[in-house]
């Protein structure tokens, strides 16, 4: 997405932002970083730092590549939102439809052993929200008896395509009842395969059709050419946990956490949720249909316990929905999600911002996500603009 970029470069004053960031390079925690902010479509910073990995002479750029991992969720989302638009299928719809597999679903008891029939079969929505009783097995705790069947079943094996992941996945019992908890889970890649399925393509030519080629996203993909693959970011060398390889063509294509992404291309998309589904004059989706998106599924009748920000904000369809500050509701709610590697994206449509952070590490440190509001919020000079305090909750997890 060299051509055509979208927008200026910096206007604000991000000193700080570039100063802690330049610290976290000195002090070998991240490579480099690149942090853009943009208000009401036009962009006020871009701070890079750093080069795009370790001993690596190329510096970071909006169009260094980064793995996205979980970011990869909110643009499955829109794209099943968009089949729904269609009537390819409903929000409603059980999952059963499309992959049979799924019908009958039971749900282990807590003794880890025996099973019961599910209240009722996982629906379209259940995945979106995840509250379709699915789990993660990589994330879960060592001694989760659900986890090491997941484990069992493939959960990391990216020599499943993601059809066959979750039929693996339907052979195993539920965390809980569909709609009843919200559990972070492989929701997203069983989506993927859905959306494969009522498409009747393969998601990568899916996301590029309705997608990226829409919005002009030329350096988002599952796997990278070389040529693309020369710009990847890459983490510190020290990582106990190694990160993915895209530049490897594998049959997985996760939709929960497989797309590679450039600030530059990831802007074009939250641009498009900031502007209520359209993109320069490109509609994706209807605004009545990001609104209802919007909508926190937790509802008072859902389990909370592992939703990672507890009492505080909720979760859509696809996105978190979180307050800038807890100590005052009234200043609104960003929609955001996070990657595993430390990307992050959030929309604040109260204030009509869009930010975008990207870095390459597992192992980033947990005050990132506060310190990326106290330089959005403290770095933008427009003094209508509501200041969260530094206890705003951190649109970030492992995932």
């Amino acid at each position: 997405a060299a051509a055509g970029t979208p927008y200026a470069y910096p206007k604000g004053d991000f000193a700080k932002a570039k100063a802690d960031l330049e610290a976290e390079v000195k002090a070998g925690r991240i490579p480099g970083a690149v942090l853009l902010v943009a208000k009401g479509g036009q962009v006020v910073n871009v701070t890079t730092v750093g080069t795009e990995g370790p001993g690596d002479a190329d510096p970071m750029t909006a169009e260094t590549i980064f793995r996205i991992y979980s970011m990869t969720k909110p643009i499955v989302s829109i794209a099943t939102m968009q089949l729904v638009e269609e009537g390819k299928l409903a929000l409603e719809d059980p999952i059963s439809k499309y992959i049979p597999e799924f019908a009958n679903p039971k749900v282990l008891e807590k003794d880890g052993k025996t099973t019961r029939p599910a209240a009722r079969e996982i629906t379209v929505r259940d995945l979106l929200s995840h509250e379709s009783g699915l789990i993660y097995g990589v994330f879960a705790a060592p001694e989760d008896p659900l986890g090491k069947l997941y484990m069992a079943a493939g959960d990391t094996r990216f020599d499943f395509t993601s059809l066959d992941l979750s039929k693996a996945i339907a052979a195993l019992p539920l965390k809980a009842d569909p709609g009843s908890a919200w559990n972070y889970s492989r929701s997203t890649d069983v989506l993927g395969a859905v959306l494969e399925v009522a498409a009747g393509k393969p998601l990568d030519a899916l996301l590029n059709e309705k997608i990226f080629t829409p919005l002009g996203m030329d350096d988002t993909h599952f796997y990278l050419e070389a040529d693309e693959a020369s710009r990847l970011a890459e983490g510190p060398t020290n990582l106990k946990t190694a990160l993915s390889t895209p530049k490897t063509v594998q049959p997985m294509l996760s939709g929960g956490g497989g797309l590679s992404s450039t600030t530059e291309d990831y802007f074009r998309f939250v641009e498009m949720l900031r502007n209520r589904g359209e993109y320069r004059g490109v509609r994706l989706i209807k605004p009545e249909t990001l609104d209802a998106m919007l909508v926190d599924q937790i509802g008072p009748n859902v389990d909370r316990t592992n939703w990672f920000y507890g009492p505080a904000g909720g979760f859509g369809l696809g996105f978190g929905l979180l307050p800038i500050d807890l100590q005052d509701p009234s200043k609104g709610n960003v929609f955001s999600w996070s990657g595993y590697a430390g990307t992050n994206m959030w929309v604040d449509p109260k204030n009509d911002i869009t930010t975008i952070f990207m870095i390459q590490t597992n192992e980033a440190p947990a005050d990132y996500p506060v310190k990326m509001r106290q330089w959005v919020y403290g770095g933008y000079k427009d003094p209508a603009m509501a200041t969260p305090a530094a206890t705003a909750p951190a649109p970030a997890a492992p995932h």
